[in-house]
């Protein structure tokens, strides 16, 4: 037996209370320790096609910059989001009486491309480039930096590089840009071929959401930092309607193996080997039920297609109502004569969390996934997540995940059929993932953003970068 070891006093602390002991630098050195970003020195600005409008939120991004803005002014934080809004809603609006300030540019153009936010989007990419760097300048940063504050100005995606190089530029003629820290994000690499990566990274630091996504930007000459997105903190929180409609839902799939899967339509996210997987389980006996909530893409029609081709009863779900239940009753009314069932409706976030939750296995199989929400919002509320190898950094195999290597639906089908007789195995895969997804929630992000934001505002003279007019 090994011997009773007494640890020196300051081990001892250590050991009892972890993370609390101190450095050895702690009394002897003086140092100038980095400012921290208070909602009194800094304001946010975010540019981002999508938004929160249903009109403005085609998928991913609307779902993360609503949740990140939100989150910055939880925090305290004043911030403005500028995106293609709705038409119908006021230009400029304060959200649920935080500092969180909705503004929505291009409404004119809105009104002529009705459909949604990509509707005519050269055009109103075209007018955002133009009208929107003077203003922004003019009419926020100025008014900010009088008051002492520094602006951060966070731009989304492919739509808004060009815009973020001229507001760099029109900040420099102002006189304002060392008292900005500007940070341009991809979430994909979808429209790079448009960016002039070169102007933009002189004019601005550059960031992306996954180590997955870092490596790819290096192939376009960009070695950006990696903030990953998060789910906001209610997901984590039980809900008696959640509970409600799953036991509802439960009583009426009873003995049914359902598949469900939450994604644009879009070969990436390799619909057609979960279409495929689930024609194996019915093939070998199993009586399988298929959700899909797809997109307006165009692969949907092959989705479609080869769902018929494979032997699945196909049938559509329309749903006019609003209210959860009567949503839920059409989807399993749509079910009871089908295997695949293809949801032509918006899923409100209460019935998104109990189908996550319902289904025997979320197929989020994406074989080129740069971050992957919808997999952390599985987890959150306990469901049991299939997942790609990609940027969903947060599944780990054979623990909180079933991580899937290939796009053979076989690898699928013999995941699921190696779990269905182990429903202990299938518990812990749920809790873990449970336990998993408090990582990742906004505030936490959050953090992330403001340690980033101290870096590239630096402690001494700003080095912001030049003006981009030489480009």
């Amino acid at each position: 037996m090994l011997a009773t070891l007494t640890p020196p006093p300051d081990l001892a602390a250590a050991l009892a209370y972890p993370g609390t002991a101190h450095s050895h630098l702690s009394g002897a050195v003086e140092y100038s320790a980095p400012h921290l970003l208070t909602p009194d020195d800094v304001e946010f600005v975010a540019i981002s096609f999508e938004g929160p409008d249903r009109y403005a939120c085609a998928g991913g991004l609307g779902v993360r910059i609503t949740e990140l803005t939100r989150a910055l002014a939880e925090r305290g934080f004043v911030t403005h989001l500028y995106f293609i809004g709705d038409p119908d809603l006021p230009s400029q609006e304060q959200v649920d009486g935080l500092p969180l300030h909705y503004h929505r540019w291009g409404q004119w153009l809105s009104r002529e491309y009705h459909s949604g936010v990509y509707a005519g989007e050269d055009a109103k990419r075209s007018d955002l480039e133009a009208s929107l760097p003077e203003s922004l300048v003019g009419e926020r940063v100025a008014p900010a930096t009088g008051r002492g504050k520094r602006v951060v100005i966070l731009s989304e995606e492919w739509h808004t590089a060009e815009v973020a190089c001229r507001i760099s530029d029109a900040l420099w003629a102002a006189g304002l840009r060392d008292r900005t820290v500007m940070l341009w994000n991809a979430n994909n690499t979808l429209g790079f071929e448009h960016v002039n990566f070169e102007r933009l990274r002189f004019t601005q630091a550059v960031s992306t959401v996954s180590r997955y996504m870092k490596h790819e930007m290096w192939r376009w000459g960009v070695n950006p930092l990696v903030i990953p997105n998060g789910i906001p903190a209610r997901l984590l929180q039980r809900s008696a309607q959640v509970a409600d409609l799953t036991a509802f839902a439960q009583s009426h799939l009873r003995g049914r193996l359902t598949l469900a899967k939450v994604a644009r339509f879009d070969p990436d996210k390799r619909w057609l080997m979960a279409v495929e997987a689930a024609a194996g389980l019915k093939q070998r006996g199993l009586p399988v039920l298929f959700l899909a909530r797809g997109g307006m893409e165009e692969h949907g029609h092959a989705v479609l297609q080869r769902a018929h081709e494979s032997g699945l009863r196909v049938a559509d779900a329309w749903c006019d109502s609003a209210e959860p239940l009567t949503q839920m009753k059409t989807l399993l009314d749509a079910a009871a004569h089908a295997d695949f069932v293809h949801i032509r409706f918006p899923l409100p976030e209460l019935i998104l969390r109990t189908l996550y939750r319902v289904a025997d296995a979320m197929l989020q199989n994406s074989g080129r996934e740069p971050f992957g929400l919808v997999g952390l919002e599985v987890m959150a509320a306990g469901g049991l997540l299939f997942t790609g190898a990609t940027g969903e950094e947060y599944a780990r195999p054979n623990d909180n995940a079933v991580v899937l290597d290939t796009e053979d639906p076989r690898e699928i089908e013999t995941a699921l059929l190696g779990l269905l007789d182990r429903p202990r195995e299938i518990g812990r895969f749920r809790r873990r993932g449970q336990e998993t997804a408090p990582l990742y929630t906004w505030s936490r992000v959050v953090d992330v953003l403001l340690s980033r934001v101290r870096y590239l505002a630096g402690d001494g003279p700003d080095t912001q970068p030049g003006p981009g007019a030489a480009w």
